[in-house]
């Protein structure tokens, strides 16, 4: 707590995902709206004036309402877009229901499989989040397994044209899914010229994440790195999508193909574009290390 100008006191609630380096950034909170813990994690969801909705979970956040619409598409629309004809999509994660809606805005996708182990989140995000799912959820091409992703892709017999890896940071459940094992079985489930994105966080604070798993597609792919995209309110600037396929055409896809398909699906977006898709592989020297 803070006192105000006012006399008042103020909560705050602080970003510990880089405490390792002696880092912090702080949200002044308006509104608490949840501050529990899960069977999984600690989830904080609270509302502020100027970011609007902030979901922090085991203290790191995971989207405000003010800019998650730049991690959501950049993580849908450049697989898919790079595709041209997925048809069947995974999600692993993604509980808040942001790139499920990004996904389902192309009209390619005829079935969108959501892996989330933490129902709460899928609980909280129906109800405290319809500004980012929309109508996500509720489309008849959407199939919701609650369950462990790494299981998932063990023991499914589908084959997927796109896997998104929507995860928290390499902590807790989620560390799993930043092995080589994982990776491998992503591998298996994808179709020939299939796609694999994942979240690899900032590449300058957290350079091992993203080197390390580079260094596990390699061994499972035939081009592998990463792209990047600017999260205001993630800390340290660039944000790094891992990115991991079995056809090299797809990082090669022209800027006028990607623009045929992107006004020919009239789809909306405030972040992706096609010149942005394009941009998004040109990376300064210092993340092009870790992604080769």
């Amino acid at each position: 707590m803070t006192k105000t100008a006012g006399g008042g006191e103020s909560r705050w609630v602080d970003e510990t995902l880089h405490d390792d380096v002696g880092l912090r950034m702080r949200f002044r909170v308006d509104k608490m709206i949840l501050d529990t813990k899960t069977e999984y994690q600690h989830m904080q969801f609270f509302e502020t004036k100027g970011l609007g909705k902030i979901l922090v979970l085991d203290g790191a956040t995971q989207l405000t309402t003010w800019d998650e619409f730049v991690y959501h598409e950049m993580m849908a629309h450049v697989p898919v877009m790079a595709h041209g004809s997925a048809e069947n999509v995974l999600i692993i994660g993604g509980g808040d229901g942001g790139i499920a809606e990004e996904v389902l805005k192309h009209d390619t996708v005829k079935r969108l499989t959501m892996v989330e182990i933490d129902e709460a989140v899928i609980d909280f995000a129906r109800e405290h989040l319809p500004e980012v799912h929309g109508n996500a959820f509720d489309d008849p091409r959407f199939n919701l397994v609650i369950g462990d992703g790494m299981k998932h892709v063990q023991e499914t017999s589908q084959r997927y044209d796109v896997i998104i890896v929507d995860s928290t940071d390499p902590i807790g459940p989620a560390k799993v899914l930043f092995t080589e094992e994982f990776y491998g079985a992503c591998s298996e489930r994808l179709t020939d010229s299939g796609i694999l994105v994942t979240q690899n966080g900032n590449p300058l604070l957290q350079p091992g994440e993203l080197l390390d798993s580079v260094k596990a597609f390699n061994k499972h792919f035939i081009d592998a790195g990463c792209y990047v995209c600017a999260m205001p309110t993630y800390v340290g600037g660039f944000f790094a999508c891992g990115w991991a396929t079995h056809d090299l055409e797809n990082r090669r896809v022209s800027l006028d193909l990607l623009e045929d398909r992107y006004e020919a699906g009239k789809i909306k977006t405030r972040y992706y574009a096609p010149e942005v898709h394009k941009a998004a592989f040109a990376l300064p020297p210092y993340i092009r290390k870790l992604a080769v």
